[in-house]
């Protein structure tokens, strides 16, 4: 099977002074297949949401190749990005990323508007999507009004426009340990039903629990991964 993403011995650094650089990834690879649930993890600094990035065209490596949907990607100009992300990609980030003034309805139908719907068409997706999270009756609230709801919010505009892949960086990371477990559930339900893939950053390993398997990453590398019936299987 062709890998839906695939990140090819990738490295980035960032300059921090004229003459101090970190080096987030050292040749850092990783391949994801279509309808997988991927959880990376790793220590701080690790690299592991650099790695997210530019799987999910967020940012560009200094060295190796991304492809995604068996197209190379790493070369694109910026408003090709800017296309690739808006149809093809979902983000779901920790601090939710919502628009305080505007209402669940106008958060999510503003993804679909942004990727070229108009204005009844993207408000109809949002609805629908709002329903199937669990938001039918407090889509007109907003983010501020919503508690726990807010990143339900979220995952419904990281499905706005249909994307094969949604990336999470640390998306329960804000919540306490119930909404947590639901919205890894959620999660779970849309990759069953739907056949999205994800690829989640977290560092909660019950949150890495719940996907086919976890990627661990030291030192911008990819060290090794871990699939949880291998960790439940007796010695």
């Amino acid at each position: 099977m062709e890998a839906l993403v695939s990140v090819m011995k990738v490295a980035k650094r960032y300059r921090l002074g004229k003459e101090n650089y970190v080096h987030a990834l050292r040749g850092a690879s990783l391949s994801v297949d279509a309808g997988e649930m991927v959880a990376i993890m790793g220590p701080s600094g690790s690299g592991k949401s650099t790695l997210m990035h530019i799987a999910g065209c967020l940012d560009v490596p200094d060295e190796g190749e991304v492809w995604l949907g068996g197209r190379r990607v790493d070369g694109l100009d910026r408003s090709e990005l800017a296309r690739l992300r808006a149809n093809e990609v979902g983000f779901i980030f920790q601090g939710f990323n919502l628009v305080p003034t505007m209402s669940a309805l106008e958060n999510v139908a503003l993804a679909a508007e942004y990727a070229g719907d108009s204005r009844r068409d993207a408000a109809g997706k949002a609805r629908t999507l709002l329903e199937a999270v669990g938001l039918a009756d407090r889509m007109r609230h907003a983010p501020s009004e919503l508690s726990g709801g807010q990143q339900r919010v979220a995952i419904a505009r990281a499905l706005v426009n249909n994307p094969a892949i949604v990336m999470g960086d640390e998306p329960t990371g804000d919540l306490d340990t119930t909404t947590s477990a639901e919205i890894v559930t959620l999660m779970r339900e849309v990759n069953r039903e739907r056949g999205t893939t994800f690829i989640i950053v977290t560092h909660n390993p019950e949150v890495a629990e719940g996907c086919d398997r976890t990627v661990r990453m030291r030192d911008g590398l990819v060290e090794g991964e871990i699939h949880p019936a291998e960790e439940s299987a007796p010695a």
